[in-house]
C-alpha cells in the first residue's frame, strides 16, 4: 500500500478495445481528489464529499480505508474553500 491507502498494484482496467491496460493507483487516487476539489469549486458537489470520494474510488477499482477517505475529503473540503 503506499501512503495514500491505494493498493500500489496495478489496477487491471480495459481499453477501448477489450484489452487490459495497468493504472497506477496512487496516480488515479490523485487524479479522483483533483476531480472532486475541482467539482466542489464550481459547485458541481453538494453531497457528503466522503461518500462521492467512495463512490469514484469504487468505480475505478481503488481501494482504500474508510478512515483514509474521511481524511482526503476533510483535505479536500479544506483545499477547495480556500
Amino acid at each position: 500500500m503506499s501512503d495514500s491507502g491505494a493498493d500500489t498494484a496495478g489496477t487491471p482496467l480495459e481499453d477501448g478495445e477489450g484489452d487490459a491496460v495497468e493504472v497506477d493507483p496512487a496516480e488515479t487516487v490523485e487524479d479522483i481528489a483533483e476531480d472532486v476539489r475541482e467539482d466542489i469549486k464550481l459547485g458541481h458537489i453538494e453531497d457528503d464529499v466522503s461518500h462521492v470520494l467512495e463512490e469514484r474510488f469504487d468505480e475505478a477499482g481503488v481501494e482504500m480505508r474508510p478512515e483514509e477517505i474521511d481524511d482526503l475529503a476533510e483535505e479536500i473540503e479544506r483545499d477547495a474553500s480556500t
